[in-house]
């Protein structure tokens, strides 16, 4: 029996990266999938991605929209709701990163990470706990960061942001306990992604390595696995936690 067979996930930002690790690991075990990109050079990725997908004998949507966009997310899954019937599991992944020092940083870049981020979060999980509620039962897993544990030099919105999803986590899991819906936050440290292709490049990424105790860079697919556990009825019991998955880089 697959741990998530029959369940409708949906998780944001995952035409690329750690978003369609988490898409495929869910789907692997059972879950239809719908889920997100923002910009229309990830269509032809998201496309791959479905096809992928639906060769696992489950079905899978991608949706071109802005997570950051309250409107948009409403819109996005009240359609879920009507294709899928259901949503049980919600996974916030989409996220940027405009690093400067603070100096430098101007409010338009603050912003856009922020409303990527953070307020994405917001607006996600405001519209999946309606049937989450009804159904009395879900799981929400929010991508946080090391960075938002540890803060980071020349990286303040995005820890922010990071940190933010911490403290959202563990006060939707104290209101949303009583209903049997769980929230949750997975903590990646540094992983081999597009979005990190500066880890391999000299001197900087060796100064990362020095500091991981495992002495590697971290996997989508474990970041995958790590997610699947917390959609999983195996976390039936955790909730309002942060799962540091960093290569013991937060000890």
């Amino acid at each position: 029996m697959k741990l998530l067979a029959g369940k409708v996930a949906v998780v944001t930002g995952a035409a690329r990266g750690i978003g369609a690790a988490i898409a495929l690991k869910l789907a692997e075990q059972g879950a239809h999938i719908a889920f997100t990109y923002v910009s229309d050079g990830s269509a032809e990725k998201a496309e791959a991605l479905v096809t992928e997908i639906k060769q696992l004998g489950v079905n899978a949507m991608a949706y071109k929209t802005n997570a950051a966009d309250f409107t948009a997310c409403e819109t996005f899954v009240n359609s879920v709701l009507e294709t899928f019937g259901a949503i049980d599991i919600c996974v916030n992944n989409a996220g940027i990163s405009k690093d400067n020092l603070l100096l430098r940083m101007t409010p338009e870049q603050w912003d856009v990470v922020m409303d990527t981020n953070l307020k994405s979060v917001f607006n996600m999980t405001k519209q999946v706990i309606r049937p989450m509620m009804k159904a009395k039962s879900g799981s929400i897993i929010n991508m946080s960061s090391i960075i938002g544990i540890r803060g980071n030099a020349g990286q303040s919105s995005y820890a922010a942001s990071k940190a933010g999803i911490i403290g959202f986590t563990k006060s939707i899991a104290l209101e949303l306990g009583s209903r049997n819906i769980r929230c949750n936050a997975i903590a990646p440290g540094f992983v081999e992604t597009d979005m990190t292709h500066y880890l391999n490049e000299g001197e900087a990424g060796k100064a990362f390595l020095e500091k991981i105790p495992l002495g590697r860079f971290g996997k989508a697919e474990e970041i995958a696995n790590t997610t699947l556990f917390l959609a999983s009825d195996m976390s039936s019991y955790v909730t309002g936690q942060v799962i540091s998955a960093c290569g013991g880089l937060n000890i």
